[in-house]
C-alpha cells in the first residue's frame, strides 16, 4: 500500500462533528496509507524516504503573511518533487506551493468563494495526468477567501470566473488546486450554515455531490 505524508497547516473548524483534514482525505483517497504532519504546530516532516507522495491541505489560515513555519513547509514539499514525488496542495497547500515559485497570494477582490462550483480545464489542464478522462467543466467544492494571482514558474491547468487559478502544475509531479477535492457536500453544508459565514455568502452558495474531487484524489494516488 503506497504510504503519503498529510502536512497539515491547520485544522478544520468542523472537527469534533465531522472530523479532521485525515479523515476526509483517507476517506476519498482510497488504499493508502496517510501519515498526518501538524506542521503549523511545529512538527517537522520525517524524512521523504519511504513514502511515495506528499499532500498538504487546506487551513483557516493565511499565506499572505507567511511565517517561518510555512516557509519551512514550503522548502520540504519543493525538495520532494525534487526527489521525484508527487506533490499536491489544497487550498492553503495550493497558495503556498504558487508562493514558493513565486506567485503573490491576495485576497480575492471578487469576494470569497463558497459552496459547490463549476471549474473549467485550460488546454494544458486536459492534458495533465492529473486530470486524465475528466469533462473540461465539472463541479467541485470550494471554501477561501485568498487566491494565487496569475504569475510565478506555474502552468495554468484550470479556473473560474470567481477565481483565475483554481489548478496548476509546477513541471511533471507538483499540482495545486485551490478547491477541496477532499470535501463532500455534508461538509460543505457544514460550512456554508456556519454561524461566521456571511449571509450574502451563504444565500448564493449551493451544496451538490459531484465524484470530482474524490476522482482526482484517487488519480493522484495513483501518480505516487
Amino acid at each position: 500500500m503506497k504510504k503519503v505524508l498529510l502536512l497539515k497547516p491547520g485544522v478544520t473548524s468542523s472537527r469534533a462533528v465531522l472530523g479532521d483534514y485525515e479523515t476526509w482525505f483517507a476517506r476519498r483517497c482510497g488504499e493508502v496509507t496517510l501519515r498526518p504532519v501538524e506542521v503549523h504546530a511545529g512538527e517537522v516532516p520525517p524524512s521523504i524516504e519511504g513514502f511515495d507522495g506528499v499532500i498538504m491541505t487546506g487551513s483557516p489560515l493565511s499565506v499572505t503573511a507567511p511565517t517561518d513555519w510555512m516557509k519551512r513547509a514550503a522548502d520540504f514539499m519543493s525538495e520532494a518533487g525534487e526527489q521525484g514525488r508527487p506533490v499536491l496542495g489544497v487550498c492553503f497547500g495550493h497558495q503556498l506551493l504558487a508562493w514558493q515559485h513565486g506567485a503573490r497570494i491576495a485576497k480575492n477582490p471578487r469576494g470569497r468563494e463558497l459552496g459547490t462550483v463549476s471549474v473549467q480545464l485550460t488546454e494544458q489542464g486536459r492534458r495533465s495526468p492529473l486530470f486524465l478522462d475528466f469533462p473540461e467543466q465539472f463541479e467541485v467544492q470550494a471554501t477561501h477567501d485568498d487566491v494565487v494571482v496569475e504569475g510565478g514558474e506555474l502552468e495554468l491547468l484550470a479556473f473560474n470566473q470567481t477565481c483565475g487559478v483554481q489548478a496548476f502544475s509546477r513541471g511533471e509531479r507538483t499540482f495545486g488546486v485551490q478547491f477541496h477535492p477532499e470535501m463532500d457536500a455534508t461538509s460543505i453544508r457544514y460550512v456554508i450554515d456556519a454561524p461566521e459565514t456571511k449571509p450574502e455568502d451563504r444565500e448564493r452558495a449551493v451544496a451538490r455531490e459531484t465524484p470530482w474531487g474524490e476522482r482526482l484524489l484517487r488519480r493522484f494516488i495513483e501518480l505516487c
